[in-house]
């Protein structure tokens, strides 16, 4: 249990990767390596899917793009309507990238979703979507009164969402991803022979894709709320 306790710092802890010889020296951290890693990947690929498109298509592969992005499209707006369509983009993007986040970690990369950083970003990037969601369905006025409803004396609690809902998202995806590892430590340790494999597949690939749509499901739901 010590060297598990042992492991579970080191993966708390932020590794530098290297570091640039500037200003005294900048830091690098493993997980911005590993987020660059998979940036380059989706621009490569969507550069490679993307290419030759047609208005009637003929090819396998625009066929399998136009199907993932109208899967996408109708989901999203199943949740929030055709005001909320502006905003699939943007989710569509942060499902890609936490799905490769979480699955990196079959290729030895260390994925940067163990990084408190990363996922405290993804949640302020998305809470800040979400309230300009509301100020662009409402107005600033009708913005600022929906913190009154559906009555006055609730106005602080509705306040106190702005920062609870990005601490929740951020929360929830590090500590179901840390959590994994976890799990995959303590049955190591007590099976070390074939049984981690399955749970390897399970915690690393399912668990993973799945963490990534609840990321995005409750930020659709949340901005459903805010547009309402």
């Amino acid at each position: 249990m010590g060297s598990l306790a042992e492991e579970l710092m080191n993966e708390l802890n932020c590794e530098t990767a290297f570091t640039i010889p500037v200003f005294g020296g900048i830091p690098v951290p493993e997980s911005v390596v590993a987020t660059w890693i998979i940036m380059a990947f989706l621009v490569v690929a969507s550069l490679y899917l993307t290419r030759n498109l047609q208005i009637v298509p003929t090819g396998k592969r625009q066929v399998f793009v136009e199907s993932c992005v109208t899967f996408l499209q109708d989901f999203f707006t199943g949740i929030f309507g055709e005001h909320g369509k502006r905003y699939v983009p943007y989710l569509g993007t942060v499902l890609l990238f936490i799905g490769c986040a979480n699955l990196i970690g079959l290729f030895g990369i260390k994925p940067p979703t163990k990084d408190l950083n990363v996922t405290a970003g993804l949640a302020i990037m998305s809470i800040v979507l979400i309230e300009y969601a509301g100020i662009h369905q409402k107005g600033v006025k009708g913005w600022v009164k929906s913190f009154a409803e559906p009555m006055p004396i609730i106005t602080p609690i509705n306040i106190l969402e702005i920062f609870i809902k990005p601490l929740s998202l951020c929360m929830r995806l590090f500590g179901n991803v840390l959590g994994a590892f976890v799990v995959m430590e303590l049955i190591k340790i007590i099976v070390p022979a074939v049984i981690p494999v399955a749970f390897s597949l399970y915690f690393d690939i399912f668990d993973g894709l799945i963490q990534a749509y609840v990321f995005v499901f409750l930020t659709a739901l949340f901005i459903k709320e805010a547009i309402e």
